[in-house]
């Protein structure tokens, strides 16, 4: 067994001791444990915010790829003073969890330096381990799908989400699968969390029962791709962004563009999702940190209502949920116009013609309208009695006196016509 050699650096304000630099960690394409340490601490200004508060599951190589690993949540017992340490209750254990954070980029090089390839860090961030910063849907393909299969369903997730209002970034595992993260940094719960991305992956699953399934039992992901709602709990952890990944070769867990995501599988080329260390500190270099959004982007899940019919899940594409019979609308009863053929215009002492807005409104127990208009047919000098303000007895079309007006007869007359009727109905 080969000595174990060190080396003493500076890593901002600490002094840290680093361990056999030139051990190979991919015997592949010969990368070593230097390297590692060296891409960790270039990427850092992009890797350690989205790390920062947040407790680390640690999935660590000592000897490399191709030797056995294991995880780690547990912080190692010489983790130095002043690397944090955040205690989250475990119901399994009965009792907390010391898990290690990551907040600057001396606690990320003193990880990598214990072997620790891979970075999965929880959805929340400390103090507050109750409450998730965002949601994540993991796309892991099955038998015969593959990478390309994933960026096909992370696409109508997308579409899904974006129906919904809800904006969500993309970013491939390193391996074979995609994630999709949706930045919510509101207060809300895990459990609805849990249950909205649930309802996603069940509605696309109905959708597309040849290329999804949201259940994780394996034999049914044949050429399907699992769309993995558990991920959004507070035990578990996804793989962080910017972290390498265990493969043969040295992989990135690189966030994307939707429109990298689009190209991919018009051109049926995966080549164009998978990135190495150096081509993935180019990118930073030239396009920036594509998951910043991530880190201050505000949305709320109790705003967007799942949509379609009410077996369909929340943020599905758009198609109406069926509703019950629409009320129908009150029609509202215009008064009769006049002809202005037959209706002569009003006197200047007359009153004024009302407005379709001051009209009252008809009430719908009234009797027809025909009956109103027999009114007209009063014998002379009976007219109809006033309408009286307020008074719903009294509802009914406005009536024009300009319209028709009788003569009144002289009182002689009426007082001879009236006499005349009497006489001959006692006869």
């Amino acid at each position: 067994m080969p000595a174990r050699t060190t080396q003493q650096v500076r890593v901002g304000s600490r002094s840290l001791e680093l361990s056999n630099l030139e051990k190979v960690f991919y015997p592949a394409t010969g990368f070593t444990k230097g390297q590692v340490i060296d891409y960790y601490s270039r990427i850092a200004p992009a890797m350690v915010p989205h790390l920062k508060g947040r407790p680390l599951n640690l999935k660590r190589y000592p000897n490399g790829v191709e030797a056995p690993f294991f995880f780690q949540k547990e912080a190692p017992s010489n983790t130095p003073a002043w690397l944090r340490v955040f205690e989250v209750w475990s119901d399994t254990r009965g009792g907390p969890i010391r898990f290690c954070t990551a907040n600057d980029t001396a606690s990320l090089v003193w990880l990598a330096n214990t072997g620790n390839l891979e970075f999965h860090s929880l959805l929340s961030r400390a103090p507050d381990a109750e409450t998730p910063t965002m949601m994540v849907f993991d796309l892991d393909p099955g038998p015969g799908a593959g990478l390309l299969g994933a960026a096909a369903v992370a696409l109508l997730v997308h579409d899904a989400l974006q129906s919904a209002g809800l904006e969500a970034f993309p970013k491939v595992s390193g391996g074979k699968g995609v994630q999709v993260y949706v930045p919510l940094n509101t207060p809300v719960t895990f459990e609805a969390t849990r249950n909205y991305s649930l309802a996603v992956a069940q509605s696309l699953e109905r959708r597309h029962p040849t290329a999804i399934v949201s259940n994780m039992r394996k034999d049914l992901r044949q050429g399907k791709v699992l769309i993995d709602y558990s991920q959004n709990s507070r035990h578990k952890s996804t793989v962080s962004p910017y972290s390498l990944r265990a493969r043969t070769e040295p992989s990135v867990s690189a966030p994307v563009t939707w429109k990298e995501i689009d190209d991919a599988v018009t051109r049926r080329d995966e080549d164009r999702l998978r990135f190495t260390p150096e081509q993935v500190l180019l990118r930073v270099a030239k396009q920036g940190d594509l998951f910043a959004p991530i880190l201050s982007l505000r949305q709320r899940l109790e705003s967007r209502r799942p949509r379609g019919p009410p077996a369909r899940a929340s943020g599905e594409p758009p198609s109406r949920r069926p509703t019950a019979k629409a009320r129908p609308k009150t029609p509202t009863r215009a008064s009769p116009k006049p002809s202005p053929k037959s209706s002569p215009k009003p006197s200047p002492k007359s009153s004024p013609k009302p407005s379709p807005k001051s009209s009252p409104r008809v009430s719908p127990k009234r009797p027809p309208r025909g009956k109103h208009r027999k009114a007209t047919k009063l014998p002379p000098g009976r007219g109809r009695p006033k309408r009286r303000a307020g008074n719903s007895k009294n509802a009914g079309p406005v009536r024009r006196p300009w319209a028709q007006k009788p003569k009144a007869p002289s009182p002689s007359g009426a007082r001879k016509s009236r006499s005349a009727a009497t006489s001959q109905a006692t006869t």
